[in-house]
């Protein structure tokens, strides 16, 4: 495993289009949208890529038979030297690269089928992963919450960027306030004057905007996550952008706000959790 220079980062723009599952996350860092990281087997001709987003969420593709490589990979997935101090959670293309990886970790694989407190150190966990398919008619069909006069929704500027608080923000997704404002979308709602939901752009290449959602923990449970993406959806028909929604199928309260809005589940991926 080598990490690849980013001026030689133009050597995968067109190999990550190869890649049929979303990877939305992955050219956002190839195409130098946000500050990434890249490991390959070759800097000149790259053959085996594996990419991390800052957020934590990876993606391993290209030759699954680069025993050179896999060897390597074993050692850093396993943190043996201890050189990652944050877990990743890695989604692979092709499929094959799923037996590959059984028969690398044996031993070391646990299946998830639910949340689990990921207390245990030196394991690979299998989790689930969903692309959903954005039905507009559907969207369109849906019984629309409306907002409270202790409501209004505003477009995620500098000032809600740095104060919004939670796991999956979008100061997690792009470098800086200026980058998200030149290069993507947001819509913040504020209750009683505070931030409670926040849906924005995770990533928007061509044609399609990646939801992020995040909602204050006090404000969970009041449909402040619904009318925010809603405002975002309606924003992409507008500009006649395609909406596009991933989650583990473990979280469920993303997976079912995904299906109230006219996302229809298409694929289910393994979505493997590396320790630190």
């Amino acid at each position: 495993m080598i990490i690849l220079p980013i001026n030689r980062y133009h050597l995968l723009e067109e190999k990550i289009k190869e890649v049929q599952i979303n990877n939305l996350f992955a050219r956002s860092v190839i195409e130098k949208h946000v500050t990434g990281k890249i490991y390959v087997d070759d800097i000149l001709e790259p053959r085996t890529v594996y990419v991390i987003h800052p957020y934590g969420i990876s993606l391993l593709f290209g030759d699954y038979k680069n025993s050179e490589f896999n060897s390597r990979f074993k050692s850093y997935t396993l943190n043996i030297d201890k050189s990652r101090n944050n877990h990743e959670w890695m989604q692979t293309y092709p499929r094959e690269w799923d037996k590959v990886l059984q028969d690398l970790f044996a031993d070391s694989i646990i299946t998830c089928l639910e949340n689990t407190d990921h207390k245990t150190t030196g394991v690979i966990e299998v989790h689930t992963r969903v692309n959903f398919s954005f039905n507009k008619d559907k969207y369109l069909q849906i019984n629309k919450a409306t907002l409270s006069n202790n409501d209004t929704i505003v477009e995620t500027g500098t000032q809600h960027f740095e104060q919004i608080k939670g796991s999956v923000i979008p100061l997690k997704f792009w470098d800086t306030a200026k980058d998200f404002e030149q290069k993507g979308k947001g819509f913040t709602l504020l209750h009683d004057g505070e931030i409670a939901s926040t849906a924005y752009s995770a990533f928007v290449h061509d044609d399609k905007l990646e939801i992020g959602i995040e909602t204050v923990e006090q404000y969970r449970g009041f449909g402040f996550a619904e009318l925010t993406c809603c405002k975002l959806i309606d924003y992409c028909m507008e500009k006649e952008l395609i909406p596009v929604w991933s989650c583990r199928f473990e979280n469920k309260a993303s997976y079912n706000l995904a299906l109230k809005l006219g996302f229809e589940p298409i694929v289910k991926i393994p979505f493997y959790r590396l320790s630190n």
